[in-house]
């Protein structure tokens, strides 16, 4: 349907921009019944939010005129929760509002105050910011509010989950009370529906259908990982989709610059976001993004809220997100507009569950994989080139000939080879991953073991089957249910399995349930890992890192049934002492269990 009748300037504006028919969500606020009403909305993110509050003022702001008279104090203020957003929404409002002649101005944290100052001194007819800097400003007097007409909060729970609500209440306290207020959020939470009701008079609630859907353009994948592998998982999705522009997700800044260094190594195009750099340094990243400079971009959830980037086609969490509303904002920055756009999952084995409760609470259903391999992204390359040269224009004449003094040096397999050639140097190489855990795939030998019970590695009791993905911890596990490993590692070089355990979880790609029983002897030492996974294991184990390079590990026979054995300690494992901690005939000495004197240099973190 088309758009209702609106002040000219915008419905040229619209024209100009492409707009033939509203979203879901303009259509809504346009409705007579939200005529000059507050508005409590609640909807995906890129639905066309922005444009919708925009359309919704337009008749508040202008009445019946055309264009806007001098700018003085604000008519509207709009306020983002953080400074990408906000400086998104003041370039919406710009080429709506062009046409009127409005006068917009952004006050954001990061950016030069006294230039702010100056802008408001001169007058606007809108102004856009985010809640600190529009507070500092009021009180500072720099910015009046008490002719404003509509106040518009955006992304509202993403504002009072960030600590704005000081801020907010400060700055809607000095507004005029006859004004318009509009609030727009993608969950309305209680704190959400408390400032509402103080801050709004009879406001229509206007939530969109299938709010509580997963949004329908995006497609969802989760990706089964081994631990430790997630940096090499993001380079294998990444060369999967070739997608024009993608965003990954991790949960620290330390993991954000890890993650970018490792793919500036490997050949990607990328910048990062975190919430230490400057906003100098954040604008040129996002232009790098928008202008086709750079590819990738890695961010923390706090520096990439609100993002809006252009032909965003992927977005990876490399990090799982710490709860349902993180995984929607974050998957809500592709999809967009009614663009496509495809989210990835990466879940190592031993967080499967989180991740399968988090898809679960955002009503996300989705068939579980292993991470590309490399074969299946040669495969993918092989078919783009083909669709690449297929759709190729007609050549020149000069290219032809070219090719034609080509053709009579080399034969046409030779030329095809040596563009293949080329076309993969110009591409990051795919990582080989390990296999995937037979776990994902529904191995029903796995799941349908008979209850367990025994000793974790710190010496404490437990029970429970094998869908928590472990072996029976007993002292003489079954032949059937384990393979045997050895290192060259043992009681001279202080082994233990308090390092041991973790350091074997790194090195092999598995979990503390797949450790079995394990034997300290003086110079090496052996232990059983689960048959469903010794395999995986076998195959990591060969590829230490710098930290274990001189510890190896390899099959060994399995322990003699009928061989008398050693006496054991409480806490289930050869080698230690009672009370945990300090391995029998090393170099550490004492009798508190405290850390050994000359402990082994490859140890474990």
């Amino acid at each position: 349907m088309p758009f209702p009748v609106l002040p000219g300037s915008l419905s040229r504006a619209l024209q100009e921009r492409g707009y033939g028919e509203p979203t879901p969500v303009q259509a809504a606020v346009l409705e007579a019944d939200a005529a000059d009403r507050d508005l409590l909305v609640s909807a995906q993110t890129g639905s066309g939010k922005t444009v919708a509050y925009g359309l919704a003022i337009g008749a508040t702001l202008l009445g019946d005129k055309e264009r806007f008279g001098p700018a003085g104090a604000p008519l509207a203020l709009a306020i983002a929760p953080t400074r990408e957003l906000a400086l998104q929404v003041q370039r919406e409002l710009e080429w709506l509002y062009g046409p009127s002649g409005a006068r917009v101005v952004s006050c954001v944290g990061g950016m030069d105050v006294r230039r702010e100052q100056k802008l408001l001194a001169q007058g606007a007819h809108i102004v856009v910011g985010t809640p600190g800097r529009l507070r500092d400003h009021v009180e500072r007097s720099h910015l009046d509010l008490s002719t404003l007409k509509a106040a518009v909060l955006d992304e509202a729970d993403e504002m009072l989950d960030l600590g704005f609500r000081e801020d907010l209440e400060a700055i809607l306290d000095t507004t005029a009370p006859e004004r318009r207020t509009l609030l727009f959020s993608a969950t309305l939470p209680k704190a959400i529906l408390t400032l509402a009701r103080r801050y709004q008079k009879d406001a229509v609630r206007i939530a969109m259908a299938g709010q509580d859907q997963p949004h329908g353009d995006i497609e969802y994948r989760a990706m089964s990982i081994a631990p430790h592998e997630t940096d090499r998982a993001v380079v294998n999705v990444l060369r999967y989709f070739e997608a024009r522009a993608a965003l990954v997700f991790c949960s620290t800044r330390a993991a954000v610059q890890r993650l970018q260094g490792n793919l500036l190594e490997r050949g990607f195009a990328v910048v990062a976001l975190s919430g230490e750099l400057g906003q100098a340094e954040r604008n040129r990243a996002l232009q790098a993004l928008r202008d086709g400079r750079a590819r990738v971009c890695v961010a923390t959830d706090v520096a990439a809220r609100g993002l809006d980037l252009p032909d965003l086609g992927l977005v990876i969490h490399a990090d799982l997100p710490m709860d349902e509303q993180t995984l929607q904002h974050r998957s809500g920055r592709t999809g967009r507009a009614g663009r496509k756009g495809v989210c990835v999952v990466l879940a190592p084995y031993n967080r499967r569950r989180q991740a399968e409760r988090l898809l679960a609470g955002a009503r996300v259903e989705v068939a579980w994989t292993p991470a590309p391999s490399a074969a299946e992204i040669r495969l993918r390359d092989r078919e783009r080139l083909i669709a690449d040269t297929s759709a190729a224009e007609d050549g020149a004449e000069e290219d032809l000939a070219d090719a034609r003094a080509l053709l009579a040096e080399r034969s046409a397999e030779d030329l095809a080879a040596a563009l293949v050639r080329f076309h993969r140097r110009m591409l990051p190489s795919p990582e080989d991953l390990a296999e995937p855990d037979r776990r994902i795939s529904g191995d029903r030998a796995v799941r349908e073991r008979k209850p367990y019970e025994g000793k974790n590695p710190d010496g404490r009791s437990f029970e429970g089957s094998s869908e928590r993905g472990g072996f029976s911890r007993r002292d003489e596990p079954a032949d059937h249910e384990s393979v045997w490993f050895s290192m060259n590692v043992g009681r001279k070089q202080n082994a233990d399995p308090k390092w041991l355990v973790p350091f074997l979880c790194r090195r092999g790609h598995i979990t503390r349930n797949d450790i079995g029983r394990i034997e300290v002897g003086d110079r090496n030492t052996r232990f059983a890992i689960s048959e469903a996974v010794a395999a995986r294991f076998a195959t990591a184990a060969k590829k230490p890192d710098s930290q274990d390079k001189d510890i190896l590990i390899e099959h060994a026979t399995a322990p003699d049934r009928d061989a008398p054995r050693p006496k054991r300690s409480p806490g289930g494992y050869q080698g230690r002492t009672e009370r945990g901690g300090k391995p029998r005939g090393g170099e550490g000495g004492g009798d508190k269990g405290g850390p050994p004197k000359r402990p082994f240099k490859a140890r474990a973190r």
